[in-house]
């Protein structure tokens, strides 16, 4: 798939496909050393507006934050846009730990003299690459205060007892947030204010039914149609406080497929990925009675994936 099929898939405007392909071509293919930070999505974020607001953010030269609850696509969409506009993808994995030389980098000794090891960081500021700062809210300020000057204005690196040093013109910051997670807390004004923030809305049935055909072509419709209104009857359970946030998990939806491709049957699939990822017996239970409604038990590989009916 090339960067212009995604985006048509998308549906995304020509006028921004055409810009896009613009800023891939001021900057340039990345270097053969590179490449294996290049991203090859294996899924589409499906949501048109939000894509094209990313889109015109990362185009003006700003920096994205990706706010909302799991399983809105936070991820997919950071991937999809590495990936439309040919940049390389650096990860930082935010927990209460990461201070500012992991993001920056240290001084190592590599055998003969004392060098730099760039971080996350650093290396998409030299290589123009796009930084995903995930989970940015379960950072802690003084960690985070290190990147204010990388993300206005200024847009340079200073590290003590280096240089200072000025981001390549094509690095961009990405920053997922997701609310209510144990050990996250508010962004601070001053970093806030670095970002263009996008609330990502809840995937909607019609964007899940896109997923899991491209994820699944081989999938019954009969079956798909079932594992799509699953996810949506677990969400709206959590929305009423029935069950927790756990059961809503639509990458546990999307493994149970890939286990049952693997020979196990629709129940052991769906209660390792979804219904187990709960620690309450009784949660377990009403999470069963709602996956048991949609989805057989004894489901097979090949009922779920075949022109056969069930």
């Amino acid at each position: 798939m090339t960067q212009e099929e995604l985006l048509q898939e998308a549906g995304i405007r020509e006028e921004l496909i055409r810009k896009v392909q613009e800023f891939r071509t001021k900057y340039g293919e990345v270097s053969e050393e590179l490449k294996q930070r290049m991203p090859e999505p294996l899924y589409i974020y499906y949501g048109q507006e939000v894509f094209e607001e990313a889109l015109s953010v990362i185009l003006a030269g700003g920096n994205l934050l990706l706010a909302g609850p799991k399983a809105t696509g936070k991820n997919v969409l950071a991937e999809n846009l590495s990936f439309v506009f040919g940049r390389p993808l650096y990860n930082v994995s935010f927990h209460v730990n990461v201070d500012a030389g992991y993001l920056m980098g240290t001084d190592t000794y590599d055998g003969t003299r004392v060098i730099f090891r760039e971080g996350p960081v650093t290396a998409a500021a030299s290589h123009g690459g796009f930084c995903v700062l995930d989970e940015i809210n379960m950072a802690k300020n003084e960690a985070l205060s290190v990147l204010h000057a990388a993300l206005d204005f200024r847009r340079q690196i200073d590290v003590p007892g280096y240089p200072v040093s000025k981001l390549h013109p094509a690095t961009r910051f990405l920053g997922t947030m997701n609310y209510g997670y144990a050990g996250t807390r508010d962004l601070n004004e001053a970093l806030t204010s670095r970002f263009a923030v996008v609330n990502m809305p809840n995937i909607t049935e019609e964007h899940l039914g896109k997923l899991l055909e491209r994820a699944f072509p081989d999938i019954q419709p009969d079956i798909e149609k079932q594992f799509r209104l699953l996810f949506f009857d677990l969400l709206k359970k959590a929305e009423h406080a029935d069950i927790s946030e756990r059961a809503v998990d639509l990458r546990g939806l999307l493994d149970s497929l890939r286990l049952i491709q693997q020979g196990l049957n629709s129940g052991q699939a769906l209660s390792l990925c979804i219904t187990n990822k709960s620690f309450d017996a009784y949660e377990r239970s009403l999470i069963d009675d709602v996956i048991a409604a949609r989805i057989p038990k004894d489901l097979t590989r090949e009922l779920v994936f075949s022109g056969k009916t069930v």
